[in-house]
């Protein structure tokens, strides 16, 4: 049975943001299970902030259209998601609003995110290690794009410390949690093939 192709991006593009970090985690340890993994960044992706008004005038931008079609061209979708403000960064928001509102070929609304399944993830100096944002996230995911997201989530505090020398979890525990959280997204992605 072929292996699942899954996407992942992180809702930042800070220099030095963990969840940068944790998303080259997740591409590493994908690779290792022999899934075929495309890791991108919302920054190659420049999108204007979605308005209603500018979608009458001008229709999706070119790169909201890249990314439904990055997303429909992958079975499984890994974001590692900051917390601002107790919710998800403005540009992760942002891409996926546009995302959900391409329509290409007669696509029904949210055609991406329908018929693939999403792990989500949060890196934060927080004691609730971003579970605020995948709370946030989950509902933006489910209830707004009709996405499924597995149960398991991962919100992983500690900041500059969760990581080692090598870029891997230093906590051997939160490591088999995150390893466990991609399995469960391998898996689910592969039935829905």
């Amino acid at each position: 049975m072929p292996q699942p192709k899954i996407l992942i991006l992180s809702g930042s593009t800070r220099t030095g943001s963990n969840n940068v970090k944790l998303a080259a985690l997740a591409a590493k340890e994908l690779t290792l299970l022999d899934v075929e993994v495309t890791r991108i960044s919302l920054q190659d992706y420049p999108l204007p902030l979605f308005e209603p008004d500018l979608e009458a005038r001008s229709g999706a931008p070119a790169n909201a259209v890249k990314l439904k079609q990055m997303m429909t061209a992958h079975r499984g979708v890994f974001i590692a998601s900051p917390e601002y403000s107790a919710s998800v960064t403005p540009l992760l928001k942002n891409a996926i609003d546009w995302v959900a509102r391409v329509r290409e070929k007669g696509d029904p609304l949210h055609a991406a995110f329908r018929n693939r399944v999403f792990a989500i993830a949060s890196v934060s100096h927080e004691s609730s290690g971003g579970l605020h944002a995948l709370l946030a996230l989950r509902q933006i995911l489910e209830l707004g794009c009709g996405a499924l997201v597995v149960p398991e989530q991962l919100g992983i505090a500690g900041g500059d410390e969760v990581f080692d020398e090598l870029g891997n979890i230093a906590d051997t525990r939160i490591a088999n949690q995150f390893h466990a959280l991609l399995a469960r997204l391998v898996e689910t992605s592969r039935a829905m093939t």
